[in-house]
């Protein structure tokens, strides 16, 4: 009896340094089972890929000129569900491993990962696992409270917070989780940029937390938005 062939997986690779690409499209190719189908250097030429060739999985850089990987990872997963991304970056701010993880990435890879260990990251998230940096896990974790400081919310809980925020007030909440400035907040709403600061003041006072990084964690563990 003979064994079926397993199927290759297609990849996209969106990135914006041509050497990086071209390193990663070499490294990759050298294995078997991954074939890099299409390449970009920003994310919108980027989604245009994804959409007229469906890839399995998405290589996605965080530092994109124009749209950034975070925002682009979200409209891939809104309008793709099926397809995987996997976030290979240099970044480690908690506000981007929030941001990326919130957008729908299923997984979060640091540029230094050897190349066999990221074939086995793209092997195994084709398959449905999530997978992050041990590096990117320990920052994860951070913004977690411990078990001792947990309290259990009931659904009343989630709904008064969300109930406390006015409509303008969840549509800056959704920035926050995507990891966006105030200047970049204040571009997307067309207001000012004191106008969205005073928005964030009021967020942080109505859910009860400090700074922006709990608001985000809030707002995805209580579902608020």
């Amino acid at each position: 009896m003979t064994a079926v062939a397993q199927e290759e997986i297609s990849l996209i690779i969106i990135e914006d340094y041509k050497l990086t690409r071209m390193g990663l499209k070499s490294s990759l190719e050298e294995f078997e089972g991954i074939e890099v189908i299409g390449e970009a250097e920003d994310a919108e030429k980027g989604l245009i890929l994804v959409d007229r060739l469906k890839p399995n999985v998405v290589l996605m850089d965080l530092g994109l000129p124009g749209m950034n990987g975070i925002e682009a990872t979200g409209r891939i997963k809104l309008e793709n569900p099926d397809i995987k991304v996997i976030i290979l970056t240099s970044h480690e701010r908690e506000e981007e491993v929030l941001a990326s993880l919130g957008s729908g990435a299923n997984a979060y890879c640091l540029k230094d990962i050897e190349p066999f260990a990221l074939v086995n990251v793209i092997k195994e998230v084709s398959k449905g696992a999530c997978w992050l940096d041990p590096v990117i896990a320990k920052v994860a974790l951070k913004l977690f409270p411990k078990p001792d400081n947990i309290r259990i919310s009931s659904s009343n809980q989630m709904q008064d917070g969300r109930s406390q925020l006015t409509e303008r007030e969840l549509e800056v909440l959704r920035l926050l989780v995507k990891g966006k400035s105030n200047t970049e907040i204040a571009k997307d709403l067309i207001v000012s940029v004191h106008t969205a600061k005073a928005h964030v003041c009021s967020i942080l006072q109505k859910l009860c937390v400090d700074d922006r990084v709990q608001a985000a964690v809030k707002a995805v563990k209580e579902n608020i938005i």
